[in-house]
């Protein structure tokens, strides 16, 4: 497995100005971590983020951070996670985590692996659908697209989403608590290998852009974007060139990567693929 890559920023210094605000809309009153959706889904973030912690994750699975801290390699590392979260969540055999044996069903062994797939295969998919409502469930961030438009809680396009999600999540295995797991893993292996580092530069190809959410048109070249709760990036500017007209180039806090290509072996590695938390962001329409 190949390290993280070095092409990571500093955070941007720019003088203070008047920023536009997350939505109301965009953003629930609540949520599981450490900072409220109003502040980590908005542009002051993306300038100067700080850590962020999921409740209780990082004190419930204190035996695996301690056996990671004593393991120089991340190719090693990322095995060790995975045996673990094999063992932590029953992932072989979901009957020891309480479910009765024989009736549990193919749900029962959906995992956070089977999430990724399924997102990376189409991001309107059921395990997409999971992962946004884990998204909003922990950050407090509201998609505002699957299949359609989301642009109000209780409408009818809201409804559909929200039983996709739940089909998604009936009958598995805490599948919310295993995605909790990876992003904690994820900060963990940024922060081993790349403690004094802010940010990556990303590239997002997108057709349309006229009918992206434009919060601000602040200067030639530059626009500020409502982004959907979790996207699909690339480090490669030329891969993600490949998926649409014009070409958006973002520099991502590392707490908003949810997981990406090379933090374990096999995942996400056709497109170089860096999935990201969405809010306000600062974007600038790179050349190809």
């Amino acid at each position: 497995m190949s390290d993280i890559p070095a092409d990571i920023c500093r955070a941007p210094d720019k003088a203070s100005e008047c920023l536009p605000t997350l939505p109301r809309l965009a953003r629930l009153p609540i949520n599981r971590c450490n900072l409220p959706a109003d502040i980590l889904g908005g542009l002051t973030y993306q300038r100067h983020p700080t850590p962020l912690q999921i409740d209780g994750v990082a004190d419930l699975h204190k035996p695996l951070w301690a056996l990671l801290d004593d393991i120089p390699g991340a190719g090693e590392r990322a095995g060790r996670f995975a045996v673990y979260m094999e063992n932590h969540f029953c992932l072989r055999h979901p009957e020891d985590a309480g479910l009765v044996k024989g009736q549990s069903g193919a749900r029962a062994k959906a995992s956070y692996l089977r999430v990724v797939r399924g997102w990376a295969f189409d991001s309107e998919s059921r395990e997409a659908a999971v992962l946004k409502g884990w998204v909003e469930s922990r950050f407090g961030l509201t998609p505002r697209h699957h299949g359609e438009p989301l642009r109000e809680p209780g409408s009818t396009a809201w409804q559909r989403y929200v039983e996709i999600r739940a089909q998604g999540l009936r009958g598995t295995n805490a599948l919310e608590a295993q995605l909790d797991l990876l992003y904690a893993y994820t900060q963990y292996e940024l922060a081993r290998q790349f403690p004094q580092r802010t940010h990556l530069r990303l590239y997002r190809g997108v057709n349309r852009l006229a009918e992206h959410e434009t919060v601000q048109d602040s200067r030639q070249g530059e626009k500020v974007l409502l982004l959907n709760n979790i996207n699909s990036f690339s480090r490669s500017r030329e891969r993600a060139g490949e998926f649409g007209d014009d070409l958006l180039a973002v520099d991502v806090p590392l707490p908003k990567l949810a997981f990406f290509s090379c933090l374990l072996p096999g995942m996400l590695r056709g497109e170089d693929e860096y999935v990201v938390i969405g809010g306000l962001y600062r974007v600038r329409l790179a050349r190809f």
